[in-house]
């Protein structure tokens, strides 16, 4: 049998790459090959011409045992493994995995049958021993590459929820205690804006508390409030940022806002985005410098621009900083998810968050939503 492999392998090869070309969605491409048809043919042809030859230990060293029972895997049994890896990274599944090597199988006896080339009792026994343990060996490295990698993006996912949840409870925290650090001083009213901050500081604390259990026990649901004033949303978030712009010693303007305009949808969501772009501006600013916060309609949109001075953004960073746990500043005292999760919460109401780099000077962060008439 080692002969007539020999002799027909570029046959065998194409054979089984016309097959694998059948499939839907597949193609035969070098990578997968790498470790694959090719290499396991050839050594084949080595444990069958071993064997013939009176070698049975050294056929035993390229194929493995009858049953995959040897302690270490065989030289045809790591490169199956290999080949499992390589079929998973291209997305492949299981039954794809097995099919490669029945398709050898395939060729090899359909071939066979054309050229009517008897084969041993003997031959066929080690051609299904090369085949058992190399399915077998590419089938658990397939299983265990895949089980690993599923439990790494698992861990990933639940990394980003647990920082989103530390971040956002963080924000209001900070928020709160700014608030209650300048009621504590005496200087502002407690029944003013700044005791209002706090009020809904600590009111969205116990929300988002809320809401994370909710989460728990998979009754989640998120309001969506009919269209509301952006004038009124804005003041909402002024007085937050005002105690931030207050700590850094920055200026912190506000341009007057059409009080016709209205958006919808989740306000808490949305506040907390509008929010988080003022914080990070704040946080990124260089000091005694501006923030400015305008709010405009353009057509059927209501735009927010949040503009600092920064001084700008790295070469390249405006593409990545929406992307979870990515720092392109030099303050890196946060988890890199505010950005992150200002974009879910806007693009969650059927917006847009966007950054415009303003080379020398600073960002431009800017929302866009719907337009909504106000009752």
């Amino acid at each position: 049998m080692h002969r007539f492999l020999y002799n027909n392998r570029d046959e065998l090869i194409e054979r089984c790459k016309a097959k694998v070309a059948q499939r839907p969605r597949r193609a035969a491409t070098a990578a997968q090959l790498a470790n694959g048809v090719p290499m396991f043919l050839d050594q084949l042809m080595r444990a069958l011409e071993a064997q013939e030859n009176g070698e049975f230990d050294e056929s035993f060293r390229i194929s493995g045992a009858t049953g995959g029972h040897a302690g270490d895997l065989s030289e045809m049994g790591r490169s199956a493994a290999a080949h499992g890896k390589e079929l998973l990274k291209l997305g492949f599944s299981v039954d794809q995995v097995v099919h490669d090597y029945g398709d050898l199988c395939q060729a090899i006896t359909d071939l066979a049958v054309e050229r009517d080339a008897p084969f041993s009792v003997d031959e066929f026994r080690t051609l299904n021993r090369c085949l058992d343990n190399a399915i077998a060996d590419a089938v658990t490295e397939f299983g265990a590459s895949r089980d690993a990698s599923v439990a790494l993006q698992q861990t990933a996912e639940e990394n980003e929820r647990l920082g989103m949840l530390v971040h956002e409870l963080r924000n209001y925290l900070h928020t709160a205690t700014l608030a209650f650090a300048a009621l504590e001083a005496g200087k502002v009213p407690f029944n003013g804006a700044t005791g209002a901050v706090l009020k809904r500081s600590l009111n969205s604390l116990a929300a988002l508390l809320s809401l994370s259990l909710s989460q728990v026990r998979g009754t989640v649901e998120l309001t969506h409030e009919p269209a509301f004033s952006v004038a009124s949303f804005v003041a909402e978030a002024r007085n937050a940022a005002a105690l931030d712009a207050s700590a850094k010693g920055c200026t912190f303007s506000v341009l007057e806002v059409d009080a016709a305009l209205g958006i919808s949808g989740n306000r808490e969501r949305l506040l907390a985005a509008l929010v988080n772009l003022l914080q990070n501006a704040f946080k990124f600013t260089h000091a005694h410098t501006e923030v400015a916060l305008s709010a405009y309609a353009e057509g059927d949109e209501v735009l927010f621009d949040v503009k600092d001075q920064c001084g700008g953004l790295p070469p390249g960073a405006a593409s990545r900083i929406f992307q979870p746990f990515v720092q392109v500043g030099d303050n890196k005292s946060g988890l890199g998810l505010g950005l992150s999760i200002a974009r879910r919460n806007v693009v969650a109401d059927g917006g847009s968050l966007t950054v415009r780099d303003v080379p020398g000077t600073g960002c431009v962060f800017t929302i866009k939503l719907p337009r909504r008439t106000l009752a």
